[in-house]
């Protein structure tokens, strides 16, 4: 399921990108990581307040860090733990999710940690609370690893997988987005035919869903891996590629030199060697 809305007209959503102009002044639960990538898009949505996960925290404590960015707006934020609902999951979240984290806006109007999703939902949607003010705009989320590029292959560092576009048909794209499927659906892997797609693990999750995203990329002949939480912040393309060691790989990104364990940066060195064999 993509969005649901609840009987307080609260919404309830797989990601915070599938929100739409109906979601101005409500409260949401957006089963997306809880970076600052992810809350931007909430506030640029207008919601009044919203519920992400804690995405295993990682790095930097990336994870959450939209939390500390929507306070500053002050809107109201919380994040749900990841080892207690799926993340990229909705439904899930609204059933399963237990609060772990919370911002000043939030603990305000009731919000604490250890409280259940959608309680906390319910309670954010009865509150009082204006919509989100227009963020100031994010820097660019789309880069070409230049360093990393050869012989015509692209190499891109997306802040988003949402972010990926028709143009990149056959790139090798490394995401700052989790490794779950969104609403546990295969087609949400990816929604362009790329070489190959590395994301964040958000530390694995509950039901291992951090990866899940890995057999349905092999479905489609398309590389797939992640790399720890712990290594690279969430949110964050570039740190995907920079920082980044690999914790997963399907059995594509294996046939190409994929190893759990390597930097990222070997891992699309590889990548970029074996697509080159694979070019007429």
């Amino acid at each position: 399921m993509q969005m649901t809305t609840t009987p307080n007209s609260a919404l309830v959503t797989d990601s915070v990108t599938m929100l739409g102009a109906d979601a101005r002044g409500r409260a949401a639960i957006a089963a997306s990581h809880g970076g600052i990538y992810a809350a931007y898009v909430a506030a640029k949505a207008g919601l009044k307040a919203v519920v992400l996960s804690d995405a295993g925290v990682g790095r930097e404590r990336a994870g959450i860090s939209g939390l500390a960015y929507l306070a500053t707006m002050g809107v109201p934020a919380a994040a749900i733990g990841h080892r207690s609902a799926r993340i990229g999951d909705g439904v899930d979240c609204a059933k399963r999710g237990i609060i772990t984290y919370v911002n000043d806006p939030a603990a305000a109007v009731g919000i604490r940690a250890g409280m259940h999703a959608s309680v906390a939902l319910d309670l954010l949607a009865a509150s009082d609370i204006p919509a989100a003010p227009m963020p100031a705009p994010q820097e660019e989320t789309r880069r070409h690893v230049s360093d990393a590029e050869a012989g015509g292959i692209a190499v891109l560092a997306l802040d988003s997988a949402s972010l990926v576009k028709p143009e990149d048909a056959g790139a090798i794209v490394l995401t700052g987005s989790h490794g779950a499927l969104l609403g546990g659906r295969p087609e949400t892997a990816i929604k362009i035919a790329v070489f190959a797609a590395v994301y964040n693990d958000a530390d694995r999750g509950i039901d291992d869903c951090g990866i899940a995203r890995l057999p349905a990329l092999d479905a489609r002949k398309i590389a797939g891996a992640t790399v720890s939480a712990w290594s690279a912040r969430i949110g964050d393309g570039l740190s995907i590629y920079q920082d980044g060691i690999v914790t997963a790989v399907n059995e594509t990104a294996a046939r190409h030199g994929g190893e759990i364990g390597i930097p990222a940066a070997e891992l699309v060195a590889r990548l970029v060697a074996a697509r080159r064999k694979e070019s007429p």
